[in-house]
Parts: structure tokens; C-alpha cells; sequence
């Protein structure tokens, strides 16, 4: 395939926190650690207050926090599916503005377990070209495609894009893989139909 069509006409774009590992499970567990006895027990959608996002900040900031976190096997379900047909992997992560090492520690964690994909960490994932994005934040997904009408979206699911609908997306529940196989062996096709016309 690589001789009839550019590597870089199929670029994917694979998000990191939530996608390819367990941001949120890692933070609910240290978050637990810091709950005092009279707070009620923590939930996926914990409230997001003040104080609740001070200690959000107090552990994203722990040296090796993101480096730390652990796979999160629907992301690596569809990496795999990507890598099969050929694509160009990228991992397409956002850098928080008031958590400098996260930056350093995100490229870590990809080096050590995505090796084969180049990184890029952003504020802004709406500006960053691909044919496919695998994502499970629904602003983000907005973004991308606002500027990628025709762009294909994977959506790994979690909670909070339990609702998400749209023409362009996907969602991936770990039970429908060949459908998701399908959707990108069409993006892969239709790249080198327009290669050879």
C-alpha cells in the first residue's frame, strides 16, 4: 500500500487521557487518598469545585504522576486496527496549561508504550490535521470536526459520551470492533481511490 498512497494522506490522530490510558480511574484513586472521613465517597462525576480542582492540580502535579498511568485496552483495540491498515499513528494529547510536567510525562508514557507513533502535545487538538481522530472527549470531537467535515471519529466510550451522536463518530464499547475495523478500511479505501485517480 505504501507505494500507491502517502503515508501522510492517512494520518490518525489517537488521544491519550481516557483513550489510550486510565486518566480518570488514576485520578479517582488518588483523589479517594485525599478525601477526608466526612466527604461522601467519589464518583466518575465527581463535582467540579474550587477545592476539587485544587486537588486535581496537587496530583497532576506529582513528578511521574503521567508517566504512570496505566493502558486502557479499548484505546489499544482501535491502535491495533490502525496499525493494520497502515496508518500513520499519532497521539494527539492536550497539555495543560498549569501542569508543566504533564508535557514531559505525556511523551514519556507514549515513548514507552506507543513507540511507533510520532507525538504531539497541544492546546488546541481542532488545529491538527488527520483522517481519523480517536477521542473520547465530545468538545474535543466538536472542535476537530469543525474544521474536518469529511473526518472519521472514533469515540472509545466512557460515561460522559455516553449520549454523543454524530454522523462522523463512532462510538467503541469494546463489544463492536469490526464495525470500527469497517468504517477505517472505508477512510483507507477511499484514500487510495482518490491516490490513483
Amino acid at each position: 500500500m505504501a507505494d500507491t498512497v502517502k503515508r501522510s494522506e492517512l494520518v490518525a490522530l489517537v488521544d491519550m487521557d481516557g483513550t489510550l490510558c486510565d486518566y480518570q480511574g488514576a485520578m479517582l484513586r488518588d483523589l479517594e487518598r485525599l478525601r477526608s472521613p466526612g466527604e461522601p465517597a467519589l464518583t466518575s462525576d465527581f463535582e467540579d469545585s474550587p477545592w476539587m480542582r485544587a486537588r486535581q492540580e496537587l496530583i497532576r502535579g506529582q513528578p511521574g504522576w503521567w508517566a504512570r498511568l496505566e493502558r486502557r485496552q479499548q484505546g489499544f483495540d482501535v491502535l491495533e486496527e490502525l496499525r493494520a491498515l497502515e496508518f500513520e499513528l499519532h497521539v494527539l494529547t492536550k497539555g495543560p496549561a498549569n501542569s508543566t510536567n504533564a508535557w514531559a510525562e505525556k511523551l514519556q508514557w507514549c515513548q514507552a508504550h506507543v513507540p511507533d507513533a510520532r507525538v504531539t502535545v497541544t492546546m488546541d487538538k481542532g488545529l491538527v490535521y488527520g483522517k481519523v481522530l480517536v477521542d473520547d472527549w465530545p468538545e474535543y470531537i466538536h472542535r476537530w470536526l469543525t474544521w474536518r467535515p469529511r473526518g472519521l471519529v472514533i469515540v472509545p466510550a466512557q460515561p460522559w459520551n455516553a449520549g454523543f451522536s454524530h454522523p462522523n463518530a463512532l462510538r467503541y464499547d469494546g463489544t463492536n470492533l469490526a464495525e470500527v475495523r469497517a468504517r477505517l478500511r472505508a477512510v483507507r479505501d477511499a484514500a487510495l481511490a482518490a491516490n490513483v485517480g
